[in-house]
């Protein structure tokens, strides 16, 4: 089991810090290209856009030909379009790297964490998720250092070693012990799953800090930049940001298998549009670099318990892992589409205190929602058991 926790962290940590690595490097595609905030916002959303549409069709690929070889799959997609970013020059090839980087993704994210959820007992899935998840946060980390030695030296040089990284861990992966393999499911399950609320109402839980993330990052490069920071204080930013989730995330993880899943999540939508309100506020690129770390620390409190939550609502639907965690690849890659992309456009035509304003309203109205919930269920559990114990929370 360690061996395979070892594995699917460092798979999810090497697609994240290939992911990450494009934030610092915007102002700098910015200047070269004449790119507009749309144009970034659009080269930034390209990634999630792949995972968006590569989301089911990988979690199908994982519930037909098992998880190690969608891994593999997705492992070999990720070195060939990050070898074409690096030595690409106009716009659209980068985007069309970045959107085949992402159909990479939503393979390994959905093979690896399918892998690694199948092996693992029930009640030490949202730890096991936060582990995963620390390691990719950890990923995120990296990404922007990468990308700042990008900017300082040559693309070329630092998006190669991808194949060669890449390489290493599909030996890595084709040597591990993998699941059984099980009855295939196919879109009918997907059909009949996506009828449940309990899914549905997952999946919102990661499209909404997917959303804020994705327009924090866009809009808050572009913001540092504008107030005077350089591509390593931009990275060094996002830095310091993904360090204090890459810390949550286990935490969160291990307090949804003991206290609930829904518990930090409440806390995270309590929190989160505070920093997303006052996002425009700074007018020093040091405070503004503060307020984004505590914006995406508010926002790391719900993706390991909603991760869960929605890997337990699938499976509650008769859906396998693989299929389940297509699903969270979905919902990660829509808020990120709506957040990176459409968050730059929005912010075009409106400003930038819209985008984050959407998302911590979006964020008070979910949480108002799940105290109702949470009422309901506490009235109905006292009604039937005569006030004498509380429900627990799934």
């Amino acid at each position: 089991m360690r061996r395979l926790v070892l594995l699917v962290s460092a798979v999810v940590f090497v697609d994240t810090m290939f992911y990450a690595a494009v934030v610092p490097l915007l102002p700098h595609y910015a200047d070269e290209l004449g790119l507009s905030k749309a144009a970034a916002g659009l080269l930034s959303a390209a990634y999630p856009a792949g995972t968006l549409i590569g989301a089911i069709p990988a979690g199908l690929v994982v519930a037909r030909v098992g998880a190690r070889p969608t891994v593999l799959l997705g492992l070999g997609l990720l070195a060939g379009s990050s070898l074409v970013f690096g030595f690409a020059n106009h716009v659209a090839l980068l985007d069309a790297a970045r959107f085949v980087q992402g159909i990479g993704g939503a393979c390994t994210w959905a093979g690896g964490l399918a892998w690694l959820v199948e092996a693992a007992p029930p009640a030490r899935r949202g730890a096991l998720i936060g582990t995963a998840l620390g390691a990719a946060i950890g990923g995120s980390l990296f990404g922007p250092v990468v990308g700042a030695i990008a900017d300082l030296t040559k693309p070329e040089i630092v998006f190669s070693t991808v194949v060669v990284v890449a390489g290493a861990l599909a030996a890595w992966a084709a040597t591990t012990p993998a699941p059984p393999r099980e009855e295939p499911q196919g879109l009918r399950d997907v059909g009949h799953a996506l009828r449940r609320p309990a899914l549905l109402g997952g999946m919102w839980l990661v499209v909404l800090p997917a959303a804020g993330f994705g327009a924090v990052t866009v809009l808050g490069s572009l913001r540092l930049d504008d107030l005077g920071a350089g591509g390593v204080a931009v990275g060094a930013t996002f830095l310091v940001a993904a360090g204090v989730e890459a810390i949550i995330s286990p935490i969160v993880g291990r307090v949804s298998d003991r206290r609930g899943r829904l518990v930090p999540i409440r806390v995270g939508l309590a929190i989160a549009p505070i920093p997303l309100c006052l996002f425009t506020v700074p007018r020093h690129a040091i405070v503004l670099a503060a307020l984004i770390v505590a914006t995406t620390a508010a926002l790391g409190l719900f993706w390991a318990p909603a991760m869960a939550l929605l890997s337990d609502a699938a499976e509650a639907s008769g859906l396998r892992q693989g299929l389940a965690f297509g699903f969270v690849n979905l919902a990660w890659a829509a808020g990120m589409v709506v957040g990176s992309g459409g968050g730059g456009a929005l912010a075009k035509a409106t400003g930038d205190a819209v985008p984050p304003a959407l998302v911590a309203a979006a964020s008070v109205v979910t949480l108002a929602a799940l105290l109702r919930r949470r009422q309901a269920e506490s009235m109905r559990a006292s009604s039937q058991t005569g006030g004498a114990s509380p429900v627990r929370e799934a």
